[in-house]
């Protein structure tokens, strides 16, 4: 699908800027740093669900930078995400207080971003999702 100047612009930024996030997570969770063990214990998933997570992003980024896929990395990625912005509004908490990791809610607030910015690429591609797109035509 050819997009107008504009709106190639804004899917590009978009996705970069929710890939970026996602990648950059990777380090922590792939290292085993203090913290990432921290809040996937705190889940119960420790180290299979860190481990599995970090996997899931690393996809979810790929499929988000690769334009004919756009649309399904938006869906990806906004599934991983929900299921990171459920962990904190129902066991982790904003800031992670509750895990000892006091982080000023900076993983909560690119989790937002990564969410908003996930659910504007798949605005914009939307006639791309498979199956559905057809009827957006």
């Amino acid at each position: 699908m050819q997009f107008h100047n504009k709106q190639s612009t804004l899917s590009w930024l978009l996705r970069l800027v929710a890939a970026a996030i996602l990648l950059q997570t990777l380090f922590f969770k792939f290292t085993g740093a203090e913290e990432s063990v921290k809040i996937f214990s705190a889940l119960g998933v420790e180290p299979w669900g860190r481990i599995g997570t970090g996997m899931m992003e690393l996809l979810a980024a790929v499929l988000l930078l690769v334009p004919r896929t756009a649309a399904i990395g938006a869906l990806f990625s906004l599934g991983v995400i929900g299921g990171a912005l459920v962990s904190h509004l129902t066991v982790l908490g904003i800031f992670l207080e509750k895990v000892g990791v006091n982080d000023g809610g900076t993983l909560f607030f690119l989790a937002v971003v990564v969410f908003l910015a996930s659910l504007s690429v798949l605005y914009l591609h939307r006639r791309e999702i498979p199956v559905l797109g057809m009827r957006f035509q």
